[in-house]
Formats: structure tokens, sequence, C-alpha cells
């Protein structure tokens, strides 16, 4: 990475629906870290949401960083944290999809013994889709009008690989990114022209993170760091990334070693004109 395209990130707002933990921390502190402003949600107070903002502030000082407890299942939240961005950063720039939930309310064991959807919690499924889908879709629809009105702005969603979309034992949470991947898509088109792009960032395989139980991936495989999505992220926020969109990126692709432009197309999946499911 060069200060050339990371000085963009210089005060620039970003959101990080569920930063409290896991990828999301890893990117907020990534964010702010380069000189981003961080707003980060968590569905309600917790020490993690605490531990956060204290590590942003050991590292780049006080007010870089903030933390509001909304639930993105419940549109009125997201509404809230975005007017709550904007009254205390003065705007909002960039808006990462993180919030979701795992399999693991399906099932502690899902990891090594599948989960069979007709045994599933009817609970647990709307919950998963719920948080995944709907919450993406909340914080967008809170976020979007503002980025169109000032001609700018950047939504990035978080997914999942394309074998855990459809493995078996793996759903509603593999379908969920599914439903998101299309979304974005589909999103990126309806903002064409505006300023506005829409991405979607993945890590590229099982990461460590709470998502995993035992800290075990299900075809038995080494769990990437939940860092691996430092890798990308700063990019994808910054003025380098502008005009690309309807992309999707693969953190454990991107390469740090090359200059930003040819690791992100590197790690940039290609472009199908269908996607490919059955």
């Amino acid at each position: 990475m060069t200060a050339e395209y990371t000085e963009s990130l210089r005060d620039r707002v970003i959101l990080v629906t569920g930063g409290t933990r896991g990828l999301g921390r890893e990117m907020a502190l990534a964010l702010v870290e380069a000189g981003a402003r961080v707003a980060i949600t968590g569905a309600g107070p917790s020490d993690a949401m605490h531990e956060t903002v204290a590590r942003a502030q050991a590292s780049v000082g006080a007010g870089r960083m903030f933390a509001v407890a909304a639930d993105v299942t419940r549109y009125e939240d997201c509404a809230r944290a975005v007017a709550e961005v904007c009254d205390r950063f003065g705007a909002l720039h960039v808006l990462i999809n993180n919030a979701g939930i795992g399999m693991r309310i399906v099932s502690e064991t899902f990891n090594v013994e599948p989960a069979r959807f007709w045994k599933t919690d009817p609970g647990a499924w709307r919950a998963i889709v719920d948080t995944n889908v709907n919450g993406t879709f909340n914080m967008s629809r809170a976020a979007a009008p503002l980025m169109i009105e000032q001609k700018f702005g950047k939504i990035i969603n978080i997914s999942t690989s394309d074998v855990t979309m459809v493995r078996s034992g793996y759903s509603p949470y593999g379908p969920s990114k599914a439903a998101v991947e299309a979304a974005s898509r589909a999103w990126s088109q309806d903002l064409a022209g505006t300023g506005v792009d829409v991405n979607v960032y993945l890590p590229g395989g099982a990461a460590d993170t709470e998502f995993m139980p035992g800290g075990k991936a299900a075809d038995g495989g080494q769990l990437l760091p939940a860092a691996v999505m430092r890798r990308g992220i700063l990019w994808l926020c910054s003025d380098a990334s502008n005009g690309q969109t309807g992309g999707r990126y693969v953190a454990r692709l991107w390469n740090e070693s090359l200059p930003a432009e040819q690791a992100a197309a590197g790690a940039r999946a290609p472009r199908v004109d269908k996607p490919a499911i059955m």
C-alpha cells in the first residue's frame, strides 16, 4: 500500500456494522489507523464494543472512533445510527455491512456435523436471514440517499466463499450470503451514475472468529486469521477504487507485495453474465 492512495482515507467517515469483534474489528482498526474516522455498531453495548474503541484510542488517540448500539434488523436503529454518525463526524462516506449471524445459533457442531435444514429451529433461521439479508438492506437503505445527495459513497457488503453458499449443512447462512451478493450486483446497477459504488468483500475461506466453534473449519483446513480482512479494505474505501462497482474481492487473494491496482485486480473474482448456482 502507498501513501498516495491511503491519503484519501484521512478523515473519511466510515461506518462498520458489527465492528466490535472478528472481521469487523480488524477492518475498523485498520481504517482508523489509516486516518479515517470510524463508527462501529453492535446490537447492544458490550465489553467487545468498549474494547474495540479503547484499542483505537490507544492507537490513534480519542475522537477517531465511536460506537453506536444499533440492531440492524430494525430499520429505525439503522436510520438513527446513520444520523448519529453524521452528527458526530459531519458526513458518511463509506458503509461496510459486516454485521451478521452465523450457524452457531442453529448448531454448536455444524462445522463437524452438518446441520440439516428440516431440523433447524425456524426462529434461528429467521434470525440469520433477518440479520444477514434484511440488516444489509436496512443499513444500505438508510445510508444510500445521503450518499446519492453528496454524489459520492461506497457500500461494501461482507460475504462468504462460493462453496459455503451451497455447502450442505450451512443453510441458511450460506444462502443468506448468496442473497447479499445478488442484491449487491443489483444495487450497483441501481446506483450507476450516482457516484456511489457497491462491492462485495470476503475473506476467501473460513476465518478464525467466533463464527467457528472450536476453531475448526468444516473441511478440516486451516482457518484464516481475521486480520486477513485488513489487506484490501483500505483500497476499497479509498479514492483508488472510485468507479469500481459491482465487483467481488477476495482478501486471501490480495497480494500485498504488489502495487495496489495489481493486487486489487488479482483479488477480484471474474465477472460472469449470469451467476451460476446450480
